[in-house]
């Protein structure tokens, strides 16, 4: 009979987030590392990862950092066929560039669909193609977001990766089931980190966003540890497929 209480533990897998210097990245590495992982926290900023794997092991937990530039696929392939397999990935490096439609230019089209989208699919295929040759079975979490489920004002291009990253989850979990793989998304609100922080400083912004949030607050971080070491762990083991939306109810109507 399954111990119930081992569903959600993580001990002796090994995990790899991107983008995880700061904001969801970062508590998706401090998540997994407390349930047991051994973390490796990639990005390009050394400094940042550099120091959040030292928090996590004076924490107890196990972490390295890898500067690793995602968009440079070259390195991504290198990188990660030189390393033990990844069982988690959690592939969340990822930007935007709002504005109105009309006025969207190419470069901020390829710039945000370069790493939203491309990075994500080549980590995410490097990190599955080590795993098929371990004859491993593994977890690969795609961040999304609501938008990815709705439109929004000025968010066209976010809008455009986002539905991306939903395609690409449901088509990867249909293609990788044989081999044990589980791919699934979690959808966040607006989560108040480094990157959404100058959107708040105008009221109107924060107040249209609230309007939408039924629970009536912007999302914090930790609000998506829950969805992260379900998606993680044999917790969800008939998961894949699947997208977790973790937005205040914004989506429900």
């Amino acid at each position: 009979m399954t111990d119930l209480s081992t569903l959600f533990r993580l001990d002796g897998k090994r995990a790899l987030v991107t983008g995880a210097g700061r904001g969801i990245g970062l508590l998706a590495a401090r998540a997994l590392a407390a349930y047991g992982a051994h973390v490796t926290l990639a990005a390009r900023s050394e400094t940042d990862i550099a120091a959040a794997a030292d928090a996590i092991i004076k924490d107890g937990g196990r972490a390295e950092a890898l500067m690793l530039d995602v968009t440079d696929t070259s390195a991504v392939r290198a990188v990660i066929a030189e390393a033990p397999a990844f069982d988690i990935l959690v592939n969340n490096a990822g930007t935007n560039r709002p504005g109105p439609f009309v006025d969207v230019e190419p470069e901020a089209f390829d710039l945000v669909n370069t790493l939203n989208v491309k990075a994500a699919f080549f980590v995410a295929q490097a990190v599955t193609r080590r795993l098929i040759v371990a004859g491993r079975p593994g977890s690969i979490i795609n961040m999304s977001s609501q938008m990815g489920h709705v439109g929004a004002k000025d968010r066209t291009i976010y809008c455009t990766t986002k539905f991306a990253i939903e395609g690409m989850t449901k088509s990867m979990a249909v293609e990788l089931a044989p081999h044990g793989i589980r791919v699934n998304s979690i959808g966040p609100t607006f989560i108040e980190t480094p990157m959404t922080a100058p959107y708040f400083e105008n009221e109107d912004f924060k107040a249209s966003v609230l309007s939408k949030i039924k629970l009536g607050r912007v999302g914090q971080v930790e609000d998506l540890a829950g969805a992260l070491i379900l998606l993680a762990s044999d917790a969800s083991g008939l998961m894949t497929g699947s997208s977790l939306l973790v937005d205040g109810g914004w989506t429900a109507e």
